[in-house]
């Protein structure tokens, strides 16, 4: 395995952190990854480790205020900047294979960016993945969410508690343990970042129906995180006849990293080898 590190640029001219993995010899497919809220692209080892053994070249970065990334923490101005950003590292990913079929994952904050981007473009794209998707309100007290309403116009960028409760991430407790002592975990939020986030899941969930890319959503039943419920109806108006839901019994957040990681990760791969097509190698 190769890993390599670098940077690229995002919207407005950010300079964002990347970083990718590559499998010895040939690649048969490329796998974009979009972390979650408040971690980093580093969180991913067992999705890289399942993938990269059958010629999948993996590229992630850190997202804008994020991990290594530049930028005020926890705060975007605009959620379009989370879909302009994975644009350009899409087009960077695709300079680097122009040939391979590319696929684009998301977990969480992440897998709500990653819908809502395939819902404005596909280009390029042969499917998308999204684990535990925030597409609805996370256990946010009322008075919270109109707080950051209200805050958003006067201080949007001041942080403040988000309530993540980190054992709810997986049913590991080395992974919770992991988690809270990462220096590049920062879990507090902005109400600027609050109100974008209600406003593009509200948005994908209108439309839904117009979801026309191949798309795998896997996610735990016991997910106090990003509402299992709201997935659910997100699925059930997709009109795209190639979708696949798996949904985990007893799994918390991070299905990827939590009890009984085999099963959601050999999904993932199962489902992304039935779309590359045969026969593609570049090296």
């Amino acid at each position: 395995m190769k890993h390599e590190e670098g940077l690229f640029e995002g919207s407005g001219g950010l300079q964002l952190f990347r970083q990718s993995w590559s499998p010895e010899g040939g690649f048969r497919a490329a796998l974009v990854v979009v972390h979650g809220f408040g971690e980093h692209s580093g969180r991913y080892g067992n999705l890289v480790n399942t993938v990269l053994p059958k010629g999948y070249v993996v590229h992630a970065f850190d997202l804008r205020g994020h991990g290594r990334s530049p930028g005020p923490r926890g705060y975007v101005r605009s959620f379009a900047e989370f879909r302009e950003d994975v644009g350009r590292f899409l087009a960077w990913v695709r300079g680097q294979h122009p040939t391979l079929p590319l696929f684009l994952l998301g977990h969480s904050m992440g897998g709500l960016i990653v819908l809502e981007y395939v819902l404005h473009d596909t280009t390029g794209l042969a499917g998308v993945v999204a684990s535990g998707p925030l597409l609805g309100q996370a256990g946010i007290s009322p008075l919270l969410i109109l707080a950051s309403r209200i805050l958003s116009g006067i201080l949007p960028r001041m942080p403040f508690d988000t309530g993540l409760d980190a054992t709810m991430i997986s049913r590991d407790p080395a992974v919770v343990e992991a988690y809270i002592n990462d220096p590049l975990v920062y879990s507090l939020g902005t109400p600027r970042l609050g109100t974008e986030l209600a406003k593009a899941y509200t948005w994908v969930q209108a439309y839904a129906g117009e979801l026309d890319l191949p798309c795998l959503i896997v996610l735990g039943d016991a997910d106090r995180l990003a509402p299992p419920e709201s997935t659910r109806r997100f699925y059930e108006h997709i009109r795209c006849a190639d979708k696949t839901l798996h949904i985990y019994p007893g799994y918390y957040h991070e299905v990827f990293n939590d009890i009984g990681k085999e099963q959601p990760l050999n999904d993932v791969l199962v489902w992304l080898e039935g779309h590359v097509p045969s026969g593609v190698v570049a090296s």
